[in-house]
C-alpha cells in the first residue's frame, strides 16, 4: 500500500497548513503540498498528505474520502507513483 495519499477537488484557497491541520484528526502528517500553477501561482485544486503510517492513511481516507470541505467533496486516495514523462523542454529542430 503506501502511506502518501492524492486529496483532489479541493477549495482553491486551501492552504499546506490547511491540509495539515484536517488530516492530523487522523494521525501525524509527515508532509502536505497543495500543488499551485506554476504560471498563475493559483493552486490547481489537489494535493499531496504523506502520513507516518499505512494504518493513519487508511484512517484518512475513510474518514475525508467524500467529505465536504469549503462546499465541495474532497478525493481521497492513495497516491499513485509519478509516471515518467517525456522530454518537456525546447523542441530542437
Amino acid at each position: 500500500m503506501g502511506n502518501k495519499l492524492y486529496v483532489g477537488n479541493l477549495s482553491f484557497s486551501v492552504s499546506d497548513q490547511k491540509l495539515v491541520d484536517t488530516f492530523s484528526a487522523c494521525g501525524t502528517v509527515s508532509s502536505a503540498k497543495v500543488i499551485m500553477d506554476r504560471d498563475s501561482g493559483q493552486s490547481k485544486g489537489f494535493g499531496f498528505v504523506e502520513m507516518s503510517t499505512e494504518a493513519e492513511a487508511q484512517a484518512a481516507i475513510q474518514r475525508f474520502n467524500g467529505a465536504e470541505d469549503n462546499g465541495r467533496a474532497m478525493v481521497v486516495n492513495i497516491a499513485k507513483p509519478m509516471a515518467p514523462r517525456e522530454n518537456r523542454g525546447r523542441a530542437r529542430y
